[in-house]
């Protein structure tokens, strides 16, 4: 094939606490226009529930954003948004808890998932049921909480009470605590709307592979908190089950954003789904897949735990069935990186030029990611001649 006939599909996610997707695939585009400008590209963000799901779907949908101020993640007053969907008959709120709770809005230093809060997540769903919401569509990823959602139940008015009947206070350490949830002053209207959460599928609430043991690290949990916060979900299980008759230890999703997705399912009724069936019904990924000759995915990181909901893998799988190779960039190459290439994924590379630090990569993240994106369209090209010359 003629190099000036070579089609690019561009579907990433967005790089946690620095590009969202759509930014990101405008850098990965400049990459790949420097490298070859006669290509042909079409660009797919792939919000997966986290940081820009909202804005995403609100804008592919032709709906309407509202910004609104919430309690953050840290007990301080924020500037959030949620949004309406566009073309609907009913009236749908798109959520992304990430916008009152994500890892983002929590600063370095009090990054403690023992004492961080998802109450801001309860205020925009009461702001969306304030204007209107007939329904609700919450995002789940990029959170800088493990909670399990109490914040947002006690902010909708839930009681989530201690042994002297007393409500507890923010924060995943709290459930420890926990002793009786009472739900008759729970906000009604949140019986009355159709609540469905996006979330990674994998992920659950309670042990080994439980969310504090597999996420509790990543927003700032020693060890020890690893096992405190471990040891208040397993309680906050039990009194769940106990009151509620509902069983979320192991439930599929019920460890999404530090375990919101248990919190909702249990006392908002909410429906948990495999975030790409909910995506997919507003993106139509599979046509551009059988368009493209080639696929080039991103996430901010590649690891173990990719082959296990996250996006590269779930574009590849589905690139894997029209038989597009596909490479994937990353902010990290982590352990078991080599496990992605059994997802479809051909190749992978990093962003990074050479080692550094966290916050550079945070800081630089979209000139990085426009570099690599050149590089490995030129190692395309070069590819590409081998085979011409071949033949």
């Amino acid at each position: 094939m003629a190099m000036e006939m070579l089609r690019v599909l561009i579907a990433p996610s967005g790089f946690k606490e620095s590009l969202d997707a759509e930014q990101a695939a405008d850098c990965i585009a400049t990459g790949v226009m420097r490298a070859c400008s006669s290509v042909s590209i079409s660009k797919v963000p792939m919000v997966d529930g986290g940081e820009g799901f909202t804005r995403t779907l609100v804008h592919l949908t032709g709906g309407r954003l509202h910004e609104v101020a919430v309690t953050g993640p840290v007990g301080q007053s924020i500037t959030s948004h949620f949004g309406f969907l566009g073309g609907k008959k009913h009236k749908t709120a798109v959520i992304e808890m990430a916008a009152a709770a994500g890892l983002r809005l929590v600063p370095h230093d009090q990054r403690d998932p023992l004492k961080t809060t998802t109450w801001g997540v309860g205020e925009l769903i009461k702001a969306a049921l304030d204007a209107g919401a007939e329904s609700i569509l919450l995002g789940c990823g990029d959170s800088g909480t493990s909670d399990g959602g109490a914040g947002m139940i006690q902010a909708l008015g839930g009681n989530l009470l201690d042994e002297g009947g007393q409500q507890i206070g923010f924060g995943g350490g709290e459930l420890a605590r926990l002793t009786r949830i009472d739900l008759s002053e729970l906000d009604p209207r949140t019986r009355r709307v159709r609540i469905d959460v996006a979330c990674n599928w994998h992920n659950v609430l309670c042990g080994s592979k439980g969310v504090a043991q597999v996420f509790g690290p990543q927003k700032g949990a020693s060890q020890e908190t690893v096992h405190q916060l471990s040891a208040a979900l397993d309680n906050y299980a039990d009194v769940i089950a106990r009151d509620l008759q509902r069983d979320v230890r192991h439930l599929p999703g019920s460890g999404a954003s530090g375990g919101l997705g248990a919190g909702a399912f249990a006392c908002l009724g909410a429906r948990l789904h495999p975030r790409f069936d909910i995506i997919m019904q507003y993106i139509d990924l599979d046509s551009r897949l059988e368009w493209a000759d080639l696929v080039i995915t991103a996430e901010g990181a590649l690891d173990y735990q990719t082959p296990y909901g996250k996006v590269p893998s779930e574009v590849a799988r589905r690139a894997q069935m029209h038989g597009t190779p596909v490479i994937a960039i990353a902010g990290t190459l982590g352990q078991g990186v080599d496990s992605v290439y059994a997802t479809g994924i051909d190749a992978f590379a990093s962003i990074m030029p050479a080692p550094g630090t966290l916050e550079n990569a945070i800081e630089h993240a979209g000139n990085y990611l426009t570099s690599a994106a050149e590089r490995v369209m030129r190692q395309v090209n070069v590819g590409m001649r081998l085979v011409q010359k071949a033949s």
